[in-house]
């Protein structure tokens, strides 16, 4: 069974194969002459293989970039406004330059021309740098595995969490919902108290509850109101599980809770 760390690196380096194609299709809708006659000189009789491999840039981009942006949310996160400003339009934009030219711009086509024989002022080629400071800063998490310096605490906490989903879920499978509520709960509570840390939260009880967690967390912003609603539904099972004595948990609402949970460790970071 492969831990989070595994994952991570197996993700990850199918992002950097894909990330390294996606480099090549987009300088070559852009300079297609240019690009094939590099490609056969490097590779020869290989380089129709790889021009027929390689696929369409804004076909394949969205998928890529909604996967490396989460990859680089959990592992890289200070940098994760620097790879999203590089995709989307900047809002306070009124002229379009190089500069400022984004992918975003590049995958509606746009292009700026000016006067009656439209004279090229900016085009779609301007989408390639920013799109390779995109694969440099996915590249930076892959520098970031090699270095002694890479903090794997909530790696080795998310396989914990995972494991203990796992035992939960076995739990309510053999009839056993509270016991399996309780552990669920557990697992949320110690999640949000790291999503906390990460967001630098200040929950003032000494020993917080999942609602004082979720509290928390809503009143920084960093969760929106459906999130925290989500939450206080999960709490809500898991305390009829451990404090209800009197109404007993359904099998449905265990496994509404222990997948509930699963989907906030997996989402919220």
């Amino acid at each position: 069974m492969l831990s989070n760390l595994d994952r991570y690196k197996k993700d990850l380096g199918s992002l950097l194969a894909k990330g390294v194609h996606l480099d090549i299709a987009i300088k070559r809708e852009c300079f297609p002459t240019e690009i094939e006659t590099t490609l056969r000189k490097s590779f020869g009789n290989d380089a129709k293989r790889i021009l027929k491999a390689l696929p369409s840039f804004a076909e394949a981009y969205q998928t890529w970039y909604s996967e490396a942006k989460i990859l680089i949310r959990q592992l890289l996160p200070d940098r994760l406004s620097d790879f999203v400003r590089h995709y989307e339009k900047p809002k306070s934009r009124k002229n379009i330059t190089n500069e400022n030219y984004t992918i975003e711009d590049y995958l509606q086509g746009l292009a700026i021309t000016r006067g009656l024989d439209k004279k090229k002022v900016v085009g779609p080629d301007a989408a390639i740098p920013h799109f390779g400071q995109q694969l440099a800063i996915l590249k930076s998490v892959d520098a970031r595995f090699q270095s002694s310096l890479f903090d794997i605490r909530q790696l080795v906490q998310a396989d914990l969490l995972d494991s203990e989903l796992e035992a939960a879920g076995e739990l309510g499978k053999h009839k056993f919902t509270r016991a399996a509520g309780a552990v669920a709960g557990v697992v949320l509570e110690r999640h949000l108290t790291q999503v906390c840390d990460n967001h630098g939260t200040k929950v003032g009880k000494k020993s917080p509850t999942i609602a004082d967690l979720n509290d928390a967390l809503k009143e920084t912003n960093a969760i929106d109101v459906p999130q925290w609603r989500f939450i206080q539904h999960l709490a809500d099972i898991r305390n009829l599980c451990v404090h209800n004595k009197k109404s007993e948990p359904t099998a449905e609402q265990v496994d509404d809770l222990v997948a509930g949970v699963m989907k906030v460790v997996k989402t919220l970071f």
